[in-house]
């Protein structure tokens, strides 16, 4: 069975990183962009971090520029603006496209593995999916992500517990982190 562990990727500056390097670890993989309207969720991610990198927990962040030219900036000018503005520790990988042919392979595994089934009630998150399908018209049947700050919990083992909407509250992400974390070291 494939797991999270069988991709490599790279980081930030280019370097190819083998995710078996997170074996055991809990993991919350995210696509960001830093001109979204979502930006805001990297505060509790970093709060998330911070509390639970204890615990065997990470973040891997994805900068994609796939929706509507939210992260336009170099590697190092998102990750500057991160970190000055979000405080962010977690790790940042290169930018990826997380839709269409040029998809990151690690995306198109997370979206298989657990689809999108909807954004959720509500006149913005209406107005989101409509928006969204318009952009992810393009990429046909590889749209895998519909948005930035699509978030995919991995337990320990590598596979895909739960896939969060930007849409989902971050105390819903967080009470999910945790209830894993917890669970695990029972």
């Amino acid at each position: 069975m494939k797991t999270v562990y069988d991709f490599t990727v790279k980081d930030r500056k280019g370097k190819e990183v083998n995710l078996s390097e997170y074996e055991g670890k809990v993991l919350l993989i995210v696509n960001t962009a830093t001109g979204c309207g979502f930006t805001p969720h990297y505060e509790p991610l970093e709060e998330m971090y911070s509390e639970f990198k204890g615990n065997g927990f990470e973040i891997l962040d994805f900068p994609c520029n796939q929706f509507a030219n939210q992260a336009p900036g170099s590697a190092d000018e998102i990750h500057d603006y991160c970190t000055i503005n979000f405080g962010t520790e977690f790790p940042q990988f290169a930018k990826i496209d997380v839709n269409g042919d040029t998809a990151e392979p690690l995306f198109a595994f997370l979206a298989t593995e657990k689809p999108f089934e909807g954004f959720g009630k509500g006149l913005k998150n209406a107005a989101l999916n409509k928006f969204a399908n318009m952009n992810n018209k393009k990429f046909g049947d590889k749209a895998y992500i519909k948005w930035n700050f699509t978030k995919f919990l991995i337990d320990r083992e590598g596979k895909v517990i739960a896939r969060f909407e930007p849409t989902t509250d971050m105390k819903d992400v967080k009470s999910a982190v945790e209830a894993l974390i917890g669970t695990e070291n029972e």
